[in-house]
C-alpha cells in the first residue's frame, strides 16, 4: 500500500490524486480504503502520542491482517502505556522501512501526509462505492444573528461566547478513555489534566459513550494557542474547560440529539454539581430571554452590556427546546456585543449609485457618556426609509436617533473626538427636534 501513498505524494495536483483514488476504488482495493478510514476517521484513535520511524535491516514483513490486529487492540485500549509501546516496536521491527514509514506508521499517527483528506476520498468514492466513504467530523455551528434578525423572536437562551478554543471531548465507555478534538476533528493531546479530571469525576455518571462540547480558555488566548498543538515543553495547566453542551456519542454520530437545549444544560449542571472548587471545568451559565416581551428585550440589552463590560467575544442565542444538530444551525445564533448611542442629526447626505436621490446617511454629532462623537450613519436603513427620510430631510435636522454600533473609537488626528465602529440606524427617539422618549 505504501507505493500508492508515495504515488499520491509525487504530485500536488488535486485531479491527479483523485484519479489515483478512483483507480483504487474501481480495482476494489479494500485494504487501502480500510487504512484510509483508520487514518482519517477522527473518531478512530489509538491512544499513542509518538510512533517511531523505522531504519535499519528490514524485517520479515508485517501483513495487513497483523497490523489490523494491533490497531484494534490499540483502539480498544487493550494495549496502553508500555505494553502499547512494546507492541508497536515489535510490529515496526517486523516491517520493512517503506512499509512502516509510509503506510503503517502514518495510520497510527493519523496523518497520511500525501495531501489527501477524508473529503477528497469521499468526493471520489461516493460515485463508485459508498462503502469506502469516511465519516466526517461535524459539530453544531452558529449562524450570524446579523443575517437572521427575523429569528430573534420568542423564547431563547443566552450565554456568552468565550475567547478560547472550541474543544469537543468524547468519552468512550468501552475503553474508559477520553479524547479531545477541535471543531474540525483534529485531536488535541495537551489537556491531559482535564482529561484526567473527566475520568476521575464525571465519567462514572455516564451509562454510555458521551460527547462534551465546550471552549478551552486560559488567562491569555495567545498563550493558549501556543500550547494547543505543541509537542514538547507543553504549559497548558492553567487551561479551563467551559462546557456548554452534552449529548450521547450515538446521537453525535447520527447528527442530532433527542433532548432540547435546556434539558441538556440541566444535564451538564447535574454532571458537574459535585466537582470541587478548584475544578478545571465549569458550566457556562444560560439566561432565559423572551424577545417578544419588553422584559425580554431589556434582559437582552443588559446581557449585551455585561458581555461588553467583561470583554466577552460575543453572545450565543439558542432556541430553548432545540436539538443539537451536527451542522451550521439556525437553532444557534451568534451576536457580537454592541453599544447603543443616541445622537442628534446635524445634516443629511444624499446616497450614491442605487441610492442616488435617496438618503445616503444621517450625519450625527453630540455627546454620549462624556465623549464628543461625530459619525455618519448610513447602514440599517430600508429602501423605503431612505426615500421617505430624504423627501423630508430638513425635518430631521435636530432630531435624535438611536444608533447601534460595535464600539466607540477615537478619531485619528483629533484630540477629543470619537466615532462609532459599524454604526447602524435603529430608530428616532422622538417626534420633535431634541425629543428623546
Amino acid at each position: 500500500m505504501y507505493t500508492i501513498i508515495q504515488e499520491l505524494e509525487s504530485n500536488n495536483s488535486r485531479l491527479f490524486k483523485e484519479d489515483i483514488i478512483k483507480r483504487e476504488a474501481h480495482e476494489e482495493n479494500i485494504d487501502f480504503f480500510e487504512g484510509c478510514k483508520l487514518a482519517l476517521n477522527p473518531l478512530t484513535t489509538f491512544g499513542v502520542k509518538k510512533v517511531p520511524e523505522r531504519s535499519g535491516p528490514n524485517g520479515s514483513g508485517l501483513s495487513w491482517n497483523e497490523f489490523c490486529d494491533l490497531a484494534e487492540q490499540l483502539m480498544k485500549r487493550e494495549l496502553t502505556g508500555h505494553a502499547a509501546r512494546d507492541a508497536i516496536d515489535e510490529a515496526m521491527e517486523q516491517s520493512d522501512d517503506y512499509e512502516w514509514n509510509s503506510w503503517y506508521r502514518r495510520i497510527l499517527i493519523k496523518d497520511l501526509r500525501c495531501g489527501v483528506s477524508e473529503k477528497t476520498i469521499n468526493n471520489v468514492v461516493k460515485k463508485v462505492n459508498k462503502d469506502y466513504t469516511i465519516p466526517v467530523f461535524k459539530c453544531m455551528l452558529a449562524h450570524d444573528s446579523a443575517n437572521h434578525e427575523k429569528k430573534l423572536v420568542g423564547k431563547k437562551l443566552l450565554d456568552y461566547k468565550l475567547d478560547g478554543v472550541r474543544v469537543l471531548t468524547i468519552y468512550d465507555a468501552k475503553a474508559d478513555s477520553v479524547t479531545m478534538y477541535s471543531r474540525n476533528g483534529k485531536q488535541f493531546i495537551n489537556f491531559g489534566h482535564i482529561e484526567e479530571e473527566i475520568l476521575n469525576t464525571i465519567a462514572s455518571k455516564f451509562s454510555e459513550s458521551m460527547v462534551l462540547d465546550g471552549e478551552m480558555v486560559s488567562s491569555s488566548f495567545q498563550a493558549l494557542m501556543k500550547q494547543v498543538h505543541r509537542k514538547d515543553n507543553v504549559q497548558a495547566k492553567d487551561a479551563q474547560y467551559a462546557l456548554f453542551d452534552v449529548l450521547t456519542l450515538k446521537e453525535f454520530k447520527s447528527g442530532e440529539s433527542k433532548k432540547g437545549c435546556w434539558d441538556r444544560h440541566l444535564q451538564l449542571q447535574d454532571l458537574l454539581k459535585d466537582t470541587k472548587e478548584n475544578s478545571n471545568m465549569f458550566v457556562v451559565d444560560k439566561v432565559e430571554c423572551d424577545f417578544d416581551t419588553e422584559k425580554g428585550q431589556k434582559i437582552f440589552k443588559d446581557y449585551n452590556k455585561m458581555a461588553l463590560d467583561k470583554g466577552f467575544e460575543g453572545i450565543m442565542i439558542k432556541d430553548k427546546d432545540a436539538v443539537y444538530e451536527c451542522k451550521r444551525s439556525h437553532y444557534m445564533l451568534k451576536a457580537k456585543p454592541f453599544i447603543e448611542v443616541s445622537l442628534p442629526v446635524v445634516a443629511t447626505e444624499e446616497g450614491t449609485g442605487r441610492n442616488k436621490g435617496k438618503l445616503g446617511a444621517f450625519i450625527c454629532e453630540g455627546k454620549d457618556d462624556g465623549k464628543f462623537i461625530r459619525v455618519n450613519v448610513g447602514s440599517g436603513l430600508s429602501d423605503t426609509q431612505r426615500e421617505v427620510y430624504w423627501s423630508h430631510k430638513e425635518k430631521h435636522i435636530g432630531q435624535i436617533i438611536e444608533i447601534r454600533a460595535d464600539a466607540i473609537t477615537k478619531n485619528q488626528d483629533t484630540k477629543d473626538e470619537w466615532s462609532l465602529r459599524f454604526p447602524r440606524f435603529l430608530s428616532f427617539r422622538g417626534f420633535a427636534k431634541g425629543e428623546k422618549i
